[in-house]
């Protein structure tokens, strides 16, 4: 099913819209978020869903957009900040055909190491729980020093999937991490 829909252009005018995706990452500086939304105002886009942060020195954007605009035209209009190193990938997208499923948020933490991501992914995984959000950072305990890891992630479950199954293989495998998991149906 396709995702296009109508807007209504700058100029009042209704226009066919369609779905994007595009992820731009490059070098931080003051200004690229409205750089970046006024390219994609200039294409008749209205941003629906998006992340942007700062990695390191890096700036990364992820956005999904509806426009009028094929993905040639969305690679022109943001070539000038290609020139500049910042790299670009657009794909059109369509509305995804699985049912809603209930969605809970997972928050781990604990000592940072090396697979923590990967154990409670496989984990989820292996019981065809999807993510369909994460965010992840380490900061230094106050005291010691030592690397603190926290996950927060938001997860749709199949309503074949039981809760006290998923969630204790989940808390298993925290345990198993050596980091504390905690789980709530939102």
């Amino acid at each position: 099913m396709s995702r296009a829909a109508w807007l209504i252009g700058q100029k009042g005018f209704a226009i066919m819209s369609s779905a994007i995706v595009f992820t731009l990452t490059g070098p931080d500086r003051t200004g690229i978020v409205e750089e970046i939304t006024r390219i994609t105002l200039g294409l008749n886009g209205n941003v629906e869903t998006s992340r942007m942060v700062r990695l390191g020195g890096e700036f990364a954007v992820l956005m999904l957009a509806n426009m009028p605009a094929s993905r040639v035209e969305v690679e022109a209009a943001f070539a000038p900040l290609v020139s500049q190193g910042y790299r670009l990938t657009v794909s059109a997208t369509e509305q995804s055909s699985q049912p809603a499923a209930p969605l809970y948020s997972v928050e781990v933490s604990g000592a940072d190491h090396e697979g923590i991501i990967h154990q409670i992914a496989a984990k989820l995984a292996s019981r065809g729980i999807n993510i369909e959000s994460m965010e992840t950072s380490t900061v230094a305990s106050p005291i010691t020093g030592t690397p603190l890891f926290t996950m927060e992630a938001v997860v749709a479950v199949p309503s074949r999937v039981h809760d006290d199954e998923w969630v204790d293989a989940l808390q298993d495998a925290g345990r198993q991490a050596n980091v504390d998991v905690a789980v709530t149906r939102l």
